[in-house]
């Protein structure tokens, strides 16, 4: 095993992981205002609806309390961008059989057209990224963002 390649001691990861932690906040800021720029001016998803379709899109059907926790977001933010997308006509409660009093959201086919043509026109963008990125690189990268976001999983979103 080479020294890349070993586990870093805590003090050195702590310091490696702040740079990861520097670069993440400008990213999220950065990517986020591209997607606002992407979407389509007749698509009228806001950021927070299309957070939620995209949630639906690859998960299934979801709680808005499941949706909360996967995004980090308080359920009282993600029932406001359900309600906006229900009005909207892109997503529609059903029955839970696991729980009777949390209902299950899904895409209904108008949503669901909606997400994939914005998730088609983010693959466009993203295909372009340059930088010889390998597998691996991508791998490792989400592996690491993983640990950090796990590392966080205390923190009360409510």
């Amino acid at each position: 095993m080479n020294e890349m390649d070993k586990p870093l001691p805590p003090d050195e990861l702590g310091r490696r992981l702040t740079e990861v932690y520097d670069l993440v906040g400008p990213l999220y800021r950065r990517a986020q205002r591209s997607v606002e720029q992407g979407l389509a001016p007749d698509d009228g998803l806001s950021l927070g609806v299309r957070a939620v379709l995209t949630l639906l899109h690859r998960n299934g059907p979801m709680t808005v309390p499941q949706m909360g926790r996967a995004q980090a977001i308080s359920r009282q933010f993600v029932q406001r961008m359900v309600n906006d997308a229900a009005a909207q006509g892109l997503v529609e409660s059903i029955p839970n059989p696991a729980h009777r009093r949390s209902s299950l959201i899904r895409p209904t086919r108008e949503g669901s057209a909606a997400i994939a043509a914005v998730l088609e026109r983010e693959h466009l963008l993203l295909r372009e990224v340059g930088g010889d990125l390998t597998d691996t690189d991508v791998t490792a990268c989400l592996r690491v963002l993983g640990e950090l976001l796990k590392a966080l999983d205390h923190i009360d979103l409510s």
